[in-house]
């Protein structure tokens, strides 16, 4: 059962919790004169997902479908929804494009570092974030309009948690990371450019964090991502 809230106007987070993994899988709709989706969820789950975004649009007005790097949550089910969704383009950046394109039935727009597109009412801007949160592919979306960030497996939290909060979300992250003999050891690593890249999506001052695992954050989003810089130098 997916799970459908919004945690800002015209942003909807749907999630589904998976007892297998101990968390939850959340794919995000943009409601826009041209709407976005942000992660395709698995194959596994296109069913699911798919009827909650049918409750919100009609599928065949889907126009966007984005996602942060390559990996079976992020983008697995993209064939299946570029089906579903005749109109609709993937756009991710250049690298994720060049490098992983050709896994698509129709060709995906390359998005370059601060690429700006917009959905009508809505502005996206393009970052790319090597590694960051991990991928040589990795990068992410910022909302211009209403200052939501899509921070894919960034403030990833285990369990079946609330769909929004403005309670810290540091706590639960470190919970993931701090196991140094489970799945997440090396979620994420730590490079010599993680701080410099981490620093320029605190400048963005975000009010929203939409996370893929767990719950979204509203409030102040650069200290929420200045406290995440302290906990990956401690991990």
């Amino acid at each position: 059962m997916v799970r459908i809230d919004e945690i800002e106007s015209d942003v909807f987070r749907l999630s589904i919790f998976s007892t297998e993994s101990g968390f939850q899988y959340n794919a995000f709709l943009v409601r826009d004169e041209e709407p976005l989706l942000y992660h395709t969820g698995p194959k596994s789950l296109f069913s699911q997902f798919s009827q909650a975004v049918a409750s919100l649009i009609d599928l065949k007005q889907l126009r966007w479908i984005s996602y942060s790097h390559f990996e079976s949550d992020e983008c697995g089910a993209l064939n299946e929804w570029l089906t579903i969704a005749p109109q609709a383009e993937a756009v991710t950046g250049i690298v994720g494009a060049a490098v992983n394109g050709d896994f698509a039935i129709r060709p995906i727009r390359s998005l370059q570092d601060n690429e700006v597109f917009s959905t009508g009412k809505k502005r996206f801007r393009y970052l790319r974030t090597p590694h960051l949160p991990h991928g040589w592919d990795a990068g992410l979306l910022f909302e211009e309009t209403d200052r939501t960030l899509f921070t894919s497996d960034l403030f990833h939290q285990n369990g079946d948690v609330e769909p929004l909060t403005e309670n810290s979300l540091i706590d639960r992250f470190k919970e993931v990371l701090q196991n140094s003999q489970g799945p997440f050891s090396n979620y994420i690593p730590y490079t010599l450019h993680t701080e410099q890249m981490l620093r320029k999506l605190a400048d963005l001052n975000p009010k929203t964090l939409a996370v893929m695992h767990g719950s979204s954050y509203k409030g102040d989003g650069k200290s929420a991502i200045e406290e995440l810089i302290k906990v990956m130098q401690q991990m």
